[in-house]
């Protein structure tokens, strides 16, 4: 009988539960080779020389992607992939900052940071959403701007286009905004030149008038109340997807939610002292908790529907930290009545294909080796994605331990430090270093205050 060569590889995962993006295998082997997956079977004849990684009781899933996030350092890049998230989607930040961040990722060190992609420069107008945070950027006044709106943001280096369309009114406010007819016009110039187009939205009204203007998605699901029948048939019949962000919305209504994730024993050995501070952070002022309950009944609505949900955090709004925030939106998304397994593909398969990642998403062969192994079952249980054995983006294994050790010796200092200030001045040694020189951690850039939403 006929038999296959073995597969050359440098890494081979063995009999380990597989979450491919879509399916769930109960056992099977993949091998990787210069950071693509090579093979994926249970019985891989791998030639001698791979290292080899017992996958037995563990499950390995595509490397997570977060569908909104807000990107200023490569700080927040390695908080993502220490958590398993390979790739995120920035919905807001500036050419000056994702120009050199791209520049970081795809040189030597990019091998620690999330990959990423990026809309740029929002579209809104002038004293709307979005040019609140400090700094001047571009704003429109009608559909004849739209053209050189878009082609600037592709000059910049745009992979799509945010469009703002938010009047204030989900959050009991007031705030100039787009019209609807700046919006359509915007859409099909972003659609001339091979873009996706997102909506931000904050009421059902505007997410309506958004996909009736021919956005491909919404950036967060409504507060002003639960998603009517003919909200949802219009969703589903204009094939759109939504961006759910429930791991900010829920922060909204459950002010100690990023608090217990931050407590939770997987991820605390993760996080240091600022990224406590910001889970623990929370909004000025809470919405009742019927406004989120309308969101998750929407969100469970939607995806009944068929409508594709895509895993987002909205990182690092209060309560959020990049990474690990994704674990929450998971559970939520479970919460909001979603399979497991769907909600693990609004994190891995869904994002990939909406917004034409077509190398990632999916353990299958021929896609990049970005691939998280999990002790335990998250398809069965959803927190079990928070159990964390290994992160590998494009085949090479992250130091998830030197990570947790240099977490540990920022603590270590931290105490050390309030322990001299505890002793009489007489007695004071020379204070530690504020913390290790080879960890320059914060959540946010210092004096920085990032876009949000």
């Amino acid at each position: 009988m006929r038999t296959s060569p073995p597969i050359a590889a440098d890494l081979v995962i063995r009999d380990v539960r597989l979450f491919d993006g879509e399916a769930v295998v109960a056992r099977t082997s993949v091998a990787v080779r210069d950071g693509v997956i090579v093979g994926v079977g249970p019985d891989l004849a791998v030639a001698d020389g791979a290292t080899v990684v017992d996958g037995a009781g563990r499950t390995l899933l595509p490397g997570l992607i977060d569908a909104h996030t807000h990107i200023q350092s490569q700080v927040q890049l390695r908080q993502a992939l220490v958590f398993g998230v390979t790739t995120e989607l920035d919905m807001f930040t500036l050419p000056a900052v994702s120009g050199p961040l791209r520049k970081a990722v795809a040189g030597a060190g990019g091998r620690v940071l999330a990959d990423f992609r990026s809309a740029g420069i929002l579209a809104t107008a002038p004293g709307g959403h979005g040019t609140e945070y400090g700094f001047a950027i571009p704003t429109l006044t009608g559909p004849d701007q739209a053209p050189a709106f878009v082609a600037a943001r592709l000059a910049e280096g745009a992979d799509y286009l945010k469009i703002v369309l938010d009047d204030g009114s989900g959050f009991g406010r007031s705030m100039p905004t787009l019209a609807v007819d700046t919006v359509r016009a915007l859409v099909e110039a972003a659609h001339a030149k091979g873009l996706t187009t997102v909506v931000h939205v904050s009421s059902q009204r505007e997410a309506a008038a958004a996909l009736e203007a021919g956005a491909d998605g919404l950036a967060h699901v409504f507060l002003d109340g639960p998603a009517t029948e003919a909200f949802v048939a219009l969703a589903r019949d204009r094939r759109v997807f939504v961006a759910d962000t429930l791991a900010v919305v829920l922060g909204l209504c459950e002010p100690g939610r990023g608090k217990a994730v931050a407590d939770d024993p997987e991820l605390k050995p993760f996080l240091g002292p600022a990224d406590v501070r910001a889970l623990s952070a929370t909004w000025p002022s809470p919405l009742p908790a019927a406004a989120c309950e309308g969101a998750l009944a929407t969100v469970g609505a939607l995806h009944r529907a068929g409508v594709p949900l895509l895993a987002s955090t909205d990182a690092p709004n209060p309560g959020t930290v990049h990474g690990v925030s994704l674990h929450d939106a998971l559970a939520l998304l479970v919460r909001a009545g979603l399979p497991a397994t769907a909600a693990l593909a609004a994190a891995t398969s869904v994002p990939a294909d909406r917004f034409r990642m077509s190398d990632r998403g999916r353990v299958v062969a021929g896609k990049r080796a970005d691939l998280l192994l999990v002790r335990g079952d998250p398809t069965a249980d959803i927190t079990a994605t928070r159990a964390i054995e290994a992160v590998w983006k494009a085949g090479h294994r992250l130091d998830r331990d030197g990570y947790r050790k240099a977490v540990a010796d920022e603590y270590a200092a931290l105490e050390a430090r309030r322990a001299a200030r505890r002793r009489p001045a007489r007695s004071r040694a020379r204070s530690p270093p504020s913390r290790p020189a080879s960890w320059p951690r914060s959540s946010a850039p210092a004096g920085s205050r990032p876009p949000t939403r």
